[in-house]
């Protein structure tokens, strides 16, 4: 049985953070051990929050007394995503280091979030820089989109091939796989969106209709799926499959009920089993 230690932000209402990735990596049969960087109401989306930033130290605890039971060699991977302050990264490059000493096949799997290219950077303006110069260099597998590859490699990734040349950059910072989870260039088919994926060799891409709608959480809960299935299989086209499938149809079903929150508890079947109705191809 895969074990992931997923150290991310929780809220109690809506689905985000350990709040999206927890449910869906357990419905696949993965062990999740989750560790919360934050407990908030309700995402920061809607202008207005309430709860409290955990501490570093805090989460450091957390993590020290999941050490002490000895658990670090049953761990498959650390996820790590949205960042909530500027102390967190340290602690979470720590456990990796931890996990790692315990485990040495483990691997680390970080979803680098900064922002997107309609919004922009929506992070403490330290963090990018964080994650660009200390994160993602540790980590094994990275899930950017395509504004936060941009920032990561100082390129301004268009293109497929622009895009290719991208992950080459930031491959070469460290990390051996990469999945780019927002590829929209400019000679793709009218209303479609495409999702990449680069894992030693072979690069894979995957086309699927564009949902007019933006969803909190939907990228925390690619970026859990196509960890698990990616250790599952160790093949990047079937991860690609399995993770656009389930991704795609839990988005259509919330587009379709009409609701702001992600509808993961109604979409839990194409979570568990997905169509795999879209089919990678070779992109290079």
């Amino acid at each position: 049985m895969t074990t992931i230690v997923s150290i991310q932000s929780a809220v109690a209402y809506g689905h985000v953070g350990n709040s999206a990735a927890v449910f869906p990596l357990q419905r696949l049969g993965v062990e999740v051990w989750p560790v919360y960087t934050v407990n908030f109401s309700n995402h920061t989306g809607y202008g207005a929050w309430r709860g409290p930033l955990i501490p570093a130290d805090d989460v450091r605890e957390v993590i020290t007394g999941m050490e002490e039971r000895e658990a670090f060699g049953e761990v498959d991977a650390v996820l790590s995503g949205y960042q909530g302050g500027t102390q967190i990264g340290d602690v979470i490059l720590d456990a990796v280091a931890r996990v790692k000493a315990a485990n040495p096949s483990a691997i680390y799997a970080c979803d680098p979030v900064m922002g997107n290219a309609k919004s922009g950077c929506f992070v403490h303006p330290d963090i990018p820089i964080l994650l660009r110069e200390k994160v993602v260099p540790a980590a094994d597998l990275i899930t950017p989109n395509q504004f936060e590859l941009g920032f990561l490699t100082g390129t301004e990734p268009e293109s497929l091939e622009s895009t290719l040349a991208a992950v080459d950059a930031a491959r070469a910072m460290g990390p051996s796989t990469v999945l780019v989870t927002s590829v929209l260039r400019p000679d793709r088919p009218e209303g479609t969106i495409e999702m990449l994926a680069v894992h030693g060799d072979e690069a894979w891409i995957v086309q699927t209709p564009q949902l007019p709608m933006k969803a909190n959480g939907s990228g925390d809960v690619t970026a859990a799926l196509f960890t698990a299935h990616l250790l599952e299989s160790g093949r990047p086209d079937e991860a690609l499959a399995k993770t656009v499938s389930s991704v795609y149809a839990l988005l259509k079903r919330t587009l379709e009920s009409g609701r702001r929150e992600l509808q993961l508890v109604q979409s839990q079947e194409e979570i568990a089993h997905p169509a795999c109705e879209f089919t990678p191809t070779r992109a290079r």
